[in-house]
């Protein structure tokens, strides 16, 4: 019996770290939905923008591929007029072959961008970060993401939003299947 309650008080105790640990990490539920769908389309057409000129799919004319981005708010935070937007974002280029949405290309990576409240409401990016590549990436994400990181960044975009924005697009049918370039 005595080991019975040992097995269940620390099996207990690991279901509290558990939970104490996904609290701790999850992002904030805070993110102003209101402010998020103002600061959003400025964000994702940006990305698109500088994707421009970067993929495979841009140097086959026959495909008229073009590029595709969405951005998930891991934190948001407006003061003073400038807007601090830590957020996940995946860019994917798409293109035609045969009636079929192919896959040319994509990325996805967190990014923290500054934004600032034009006097007629709308917004324009004023800074935009990234983590380098390879050594000081790790450091770079608890820098600018603290918490939040494992939680959040680790977790993918989802694509099928992007997919069904391409085949709307290029006026393929909904259920159209995705191929690799």
């Amino acid at each position: 019996m005595a080991m019975a309650v040992v097995r269940y008080a620390v099996g207990g105790g690991a279901v509290v770290v558990l939970v104490a640990t996904a609290v701790w990490a999850r992002p904030s539920a805070t993110v102003d939905a209101d402010l998020w769908s103002r600061v959003r389309p400025v964000i994702e057409a940006r990305l698109v923008e500088q994707s421009r000129g970067g993929g495979y799919g841009e140097s086959e004319p026959g495909l008229g591929a073009r590029w595709f981005c969405r951005a998930e708010a891991v934190e948001l935070d407006e003061r003073d007029g400038l807007v601090r937007a830590g957020v996940s974002t995946l860019c994917m280029e798409y293109g035609v072959r045969a009636g079929d949405l192919v896959e040319c290309g994509g990325a996805e990576t967190p990014q923290v961008l500054r934004l600032r409240r034009e006097t007629d409401g709308h917004y324009a990016v004023v800074s935009q970060e990234e983590p380098p590549d390879g050594a000081g990436n790790a450091e770079w994400l608890t820098a600018h993401f603290g918490r939040a990181t494992p939680a959040v960044l680790d977790t993918a975009v989802p694509a099928a939003p992007l997919e069904s924005a391409a085949r709307s697009h290029f006026g393929l049918s909904a259920d159209s299947p995705v191929t690799e370039c």
